[in-house]
């Protein structure tokens, strides 16, 4: 049987693809090995003969030249052996080829089967292999189409699916289109990999920025944090580990070049870019911009209250509260907001607060100590066994000179 197309096949396959021919004949091997399999005896010893080079694949069986048969699949007598070819002796191996025509209609769909799933595994493969490494990054893909559901995009080869929850809310996505896409995870299941992409997630923005300012990609600029409202508003928190060095003008850019493009590729969302500190209470006040606050009162598990002017509480807060949501999420605090007329009143309430907490912790101490009694069958030193009433009992014994309690002067004269 001629294999030469099947060679040409497979070295055409390993260039479009990318799938080596050493692999594809591994699965072919298999795959014919399985036909084999289902039409032979259970007992006979079966092979495939793959030679590259002379482009032939031979199927053969292989029985073992004996005495007396015992195992008829796998062994054959001397005679038997020396009709086939005289030079065949005793513990000699026998090949014969079989004939691939031969194979039922069950057995070589079996084959090609085997051959089919052989191409996908390996695309699965890499394909996850691919994709693995290239978590929390961002991708530049083509709309395909798009449906009720999301839009299908192309990835290269590969064709990734964004769904409508991950899209920027308000944007319209257009077959042919070119966006970017943060990818969230890469999942291996038995249906194949699952590439998770989206376009709302915080990440994006971050990456975004490290693709325009190359401050941020040198490591000058650090971004702390991220949050984000998609489509509407995101904040971001930035630092220099270069003293002299201004990190909001760099994320902005000559003319803000920089944070336009940011803002074109997310569909006109609005970004604060504010400093990062150290210190909670000035990174609070810096994460309310644009407000100008009076002073932050930090609280106990994480929470605070920000003093503004009475006129930029609204400022402060936002439209919905949108600009207090998102200096909580980017600082980490819980913000109460109020205004710069109640100040007074604040203090005295963060007063009374920390002296109630002050007093919770001082009883929890004095619980702690009382609780560090000594263990049953355990003797008291001599001192406080006897107690503070009862210490030189001797001494004050009626009739030994020392004055008698009235209750016992009783109980004598009774």
């Amino acid at each position: 049987m001629d294999y030469s197309e099947l060679f040409e096949a497979l070295e055409e396959l390993e260039k479009e693809r990318g799938i080596p021919k050493e692999y594809m004949l591994q699965k072919i091997e298999a795959g014919l090995l399985a036909a084999l399999r289902k039409d032979a005896a259970s007992s006979e010893t079966l092979a495939v003969l793959v030679d590259e080079d002379a482009k032939t694949i031979k199927l053969v069986t292989r029985r073992k030249v004996v005495e007396q048969v015992e195992t008829p699949g796998a062994e054959l007598t001397l005679e038997e052996a020396q009709a086939i070819d005289p030079r065949y002796g005793l513990g000699d191996i026998v090949e014969e080829e079989i004939d691939p025509h031969n194979f039922g209609r069950i057995s070589a769909q079996n084959a090609k089967q085997v051959i089919i799933q052989g191409i996908r595994e390996y695309e699965r493969d890499q394909i996850y292999n691919e994709y693995q490494s290239r978590q929390h990054e961002l991708l530049s893909c083509v709309v395909a189409r798009v449906d009720r559901r999301g839009a299908a995009l192309t990835l290269d080869k590969t064709e990734v699916y964004l769904v409508t929850g991950e899209q920027i809310p308000g944007e319209v996505l257009r077959e042919g289109k070119r966006i970017k896409v943060y990818v969230v995870e890469v999942r291996n299941s038995t249906r194949g990999p699952q590439i998770m992409i989206s376009r709302t997630h915080p990440g994006m923005v971050r990456r975004l920025f490290e693709m325009e300012v190359p401050e941020i990609a040198s490591g000058v600029v650090e971004i702390k944090s991220v949050a984000r409202e998609a489509g509407s508003r995101s904040k971001m928190a930035v630092s220099t580990t270069v003293e002299g060095v201004d990190p909001i003008g760099a994320c902005i850019g000559p003319r803000g070049q920089r944070v336009a493009a940011v803002v074109a590729e997310l569909n006109g969302e609005k970004i604060d870019i504010v400093r990062w500190h150290e210190d909670p209470e000035a990174y609070i006040a810096e994460a309310l911009a644009p407000a100008e606050t009076t002073c932050v009162m930090l609280g106990s598990d994480h929470s605070c209250r920000a003093i503004v002017p009475d006129d930029q509480l609204s400022l402060a807060i936002g439209k919905e509260g949108q600009n207090a949501r998102l200096a909580a999420k980017l600082t980490g605090w819980k913000i109460d907001i109020k205004p710069e007329s109640e100040l007074e009143y604040w203090r005295e309430k963060m007063e009374e607060e920390r002296a109630a907490e002050q007093e919770e912790l001082a009883l929890k101490a004095g619980t702690a100590q009382e609780q560090e009694l000594p263990e049953d069958g355990q003797e008291l030193p001599a001192a406080e066994a006897a107690g503070p009433n009862d210490a030189g009992q001797d001494a004050l014994q009626p009739g030994d000179g020392g004055e008698s309690r009235p209750e016992e002067a009783a109980l004598s004269q009774a």
